[in-house]
């Protein structure tokens, strides 16, 4: 089933562009009057891009994707998405715009009882009508699909199983599995690796990567794993304190840089994260080693 066409995909060239123009925003569990999550930030994604945002905890990077994905409205500065504001359109044309996202939280939202097969096919819904969404909730319309995107991620066993039948590492796997079958022009992955031992690590970063590049779809990850963000995006951004501190091409971070940022943070720095209840034991793979270039 591998060589079956993996469903609907972005065509080639339709990644979105992404303009933050001095943009601050508070984080929505924030009460009012509280410091904004991101400062007057200045950031620009063209089209196509792959870029990871790394940076200690606290750091905004998650209330950035909130913005990125409009679903959190800057209260300071703009942002432009493919050149027009989000926020200036009605409540239909922006739901529109939010059907060329996909976005994968840190714990994905997939219902325990509902099978493998249809919560990968959830990335479709966006280019479905109605009645074509309800139906594939009990008949699964595009079953080849679902089984590609898994197999992307040695899950293909997993096709028929229950949800609450999966370690917390391999329902991760499943969230980012749909983006395989999305229609969307944007990713915003928010910590895809935080379940992951080191190697399904690396090879789930290199296949949405590798994706995304192939399909001239936009991605930006947010990561905790310095050297994966080193090795396979072109781009890292540095954030601290919701402040960009630096933008530059993935080889031109240099270890002064990543100390500067992750000062006082040193352990995650080094990856010394804790492994979250539920995630996948880690495998007996060599120690991954920082490579700053």
């Amino acid at each position: 089933m591998s060589d079956v066409s993996a469903g609907p995909r972005a065509p080639v060239g339709a990644g979105a562009s992404l303009q933050l123009q001095l943009l601050s925003a508070r984080h929505p569990a924030a009460k009012p009057g509280a410091a904004p999550a991101l400062v007057e930030l200045d950031l620009t994604i063209q089209a196509g891009e792959q870029v990871a945002v790394i940076g200690p905890s606290g750091a905004g990077k998650t209330t950035l994707l909130q913005v990125l994905s409009v679903a959190l409205p800057p209260m300071a500065g703009g942002l432009r998405f493919d050149g027009g504001d989000p926020w200036a359109l009605s409540h239909r044309q922006r739901q529109r715009l939010r059907g060329r996202l996909f976005v994968a939280p840190q714990v994905p939202p997939l219902p325990p009882r509902q099978r493998v097969v249809t919560s990968v096919l959830a990335g479709q819904l966006p280019s479905l009508s109605l009645w074509a969404s309800l139906r594939s909730l009990f008949y699964p319309r595009d079953i080849p699909a679902a089984f590609n995107a898994l197999e992307a991620f040695d899950l293909s066993e997993k096709l028929f199983d229950r949800v609450d039948r999966l370690s917390g590492g391999e329902r991760q796997r499943v969230g980012l599995a749909r983006a395989l079958v999305s229609p969307a022009a944007l990713w915003l992955i928010d910590e895809p690796l935080s379940a992951l031992d080191p190697a399904r690590a690396q090879q789930a970063i290199r296949t949405l990567v590798e994706r995304t590049r192939e399909a001239g779809i936009t991605l930006v990850a947010t990561l905790h794993q310095v050297d994966v963000a080193l090795t396979h995006f072109p781009r890292v951004v540095g954030m601290r304190e919701g402040r960009v501190m630096f933008d530059l091409p993935a080889a031109s971070v240099t270890r002064e840089r990543l100390q500067a940022l992750y000062d006082q943070y040193e352990h995650e720095l080094r990856g010394e994260a804790v492994v979250p209840l539920g995630a996948e034991a880690p495998t007996p793979v060599a120690p991954v080693v920082m490579h700053c270039r």
